[in-house]
């Protein structure tokens, strides 16, 4: 008992700093820690940046928090102060020690050494709603490693899961691409998968400074609150996303090229007519059609293909 109290003690003394640069550096030194380029690792230091994810998460006790690379756990801990559960999903073992020594005095934490494209989620929410009755909703709040954002967004998205909103930290130009309207210039393919599945905003602009060590690139916060049910329903192998992802192969050439090469249409011709009766002209590209084009689209190619 008496060690655990020196234990709760030494914690309160070692992270009690006025900055969260402060505490950084504190925990760096201590630990000898040196950031992981492989893994994309830049660690949050700004509190104001902190707050405006919390705050655009919109946490409450009944909350279960999935947060994906916590690293240092310099987000964590306010989630652990207003959600009612945090998951950590962490692959970097040093960094599994800091964050069990850093929240120590906190019940509410559990900690997954993982890859997160490789976790179970389904299971996982169901399993904490089971165990913890007064858990509701969940929701993903992160500091996205930069270099797997995308694949990261589209296995939260595509498993179709039991998640009310997911507020994230990534690069600049991604974000804009994430919750860009489709057909607008920064729109990309992503944009459709995300403008399908979830309704996007921005939070905040992050800039470099705000991490040690500082990045190459500013960035962004983010948030998307997911609809209760997909902008339309699509059968299991329908050509809509396999379309969007062609036409945006090859941005500078036309749709009607891109779709033939790819073998999404069977000849330039027929590509011609189905884009005459949708009145699109045969010179568009893709980045210029709405996500209602891209149905009809698909719709169209699919008839003629039965």
């Amino acid at each position: 008992m008496k060690e655990m109290q020196n234990s709760v003690k030494n914690v309160e003394k070692n992270y009690n700093m006025n900055t969260l640069y402060d505490e950084t550096k504190f925990i760096l030194k201590k630990y000898g820690i040196i950031a992981n380029k492989r893994l994309g690792q830049n660690f949050l230091i700004s509190d104001e940046v902190v707050n405006a994810i919390v705050t655009a998460a919109k946490l409450s006790k009944t909350d279960l928090v999935i947060e994906i690379g916590p690293g240092l756990g310099n987000l964590t801990k306010p989630l652990l102060e207003n959600a009612g559960k945090v998951v950590c999903v962490e692959l970097d073992s040093n960094m599994l020690q800091i964050l069990k020594e850093r929240f120590l005095l906190y019940s509410n934490l559990e900690i997954i050494k993982q890859d997160i494209l490789k976790v179970d989620l389904a299971k996982l929410i169901r399993e904490e709603k089971q165990k913890n009755t007064n858990l509701q909703t969940v929701k993903v709040v992160a500091n996205l490693p930069y270099y797997i954002t995308s694949p990261i967004m589209m296995y939260l998205l595509e498993q179709k899961l039991e998640i009310e909103s997911i507020t994230v930290m990534v690069q600049k130009e991604v974000a804009e691409r994430f919750i860009a309207i489709p057909g607008q210039k920064q729109a990309g393919a992503i944009t459709y998968t995300i403008y399908y599945y979830a309704e996007g905003e921005k939070v905040i602009d992050v800039p470099k400074d705000s991490f040690i060590p500082e990045p190459e690139v500013d960035s962004e916060v983010i948030h998307l609150k997911i609809r209760k049910e997909p902008l339309f329903p699509l059968a299991p192998d329908s050509l809509f996303f396999p379309m969007i992802k062609t036409a945006f192969s090859q941005r500078r050439k036309t749709l009607l090229n891109t779709l033939a090469n790819g073998n999404i249409l069977s000849s330039k011709e027929e590509g011609k007519k189905i884009l005459e009766t949708l009145g699109l002209p045969e010179t568009i590209r893709g980045e210029a059609l709405s996500i209602e084009d891209f149905k009809r689209l698909a719709e169209m190619i699919e008839q003629k293909r039965r």
